[in-house]
């Protein structure tokens, strides 16, 4: 297993959405894809998980071609399968439907034994109103940081 293992996160979830839960749910890859997750090439940017006919599928994603691919290759943005227990499958679908929430991956990372696993997550569509005032407040608590900070320097 090689000692840098990327960490891709999707900032743009958080920006978005209110986070109400979050779980880790497995993925299932093909091909090259493995080798270009552990080289940093993928977006979570436009991604999210649908639930059909009682399987988990993280749409959007974007896994681009393996540099040193030969013949073997994968489709970019192809469907793929969040491995998940069934009760997590229909209690994630439940609680999507009822509430109007979506479910949306925040990262993609390399657990302690090497395998591919997607942090997902339950999330409530920002207003552009709560947006600005995730910001104005993000601004706030810098500014007050470096109030601070100046203050114990001097």
């Amino acid at each position: 297993m090689p000692s840098h293992t990327p960490e891709i996160r999707n900032r743009k979830a958080r920006h978005d959405y209110f986070i109400v839960e979050s779980l880790e749910a497995g993925i299932m890859l093909h091909g090259t894809e493995i080798k270009s997750i552990r080289a940093g090439m993928v977006s979570l940017r436009e991604a999210h998980v649908i639930i059909e006919k009682g399987v988990a599928m993280l749409i959007g994603m974007s896994i681009a071609h393996y540099v040193n691919r030969g013949y073997a290759d994968h489709q970019p943005f192809r469907p793929r399968r969040l491995l998940l227990h069934k009760r997590e499958i229909k209690r994630l679908a439940r609680k999507a439907l009822e509430k109007g929430l979506t479910i949306v991956p925040l990262r993609l990372y390399f657990n302690d034994r090497g395998y591919a696993k997607v942090e997902i997550a339950l999330a409530k569509g920002k207003r552009q109103y709560d947006k600005r005032a995730t910001i104005a407040e993000r601004d706030a608590k810098r500014d007050l940081q470096r109030i601070t900070k100046r203050k114990y320097e001097n």
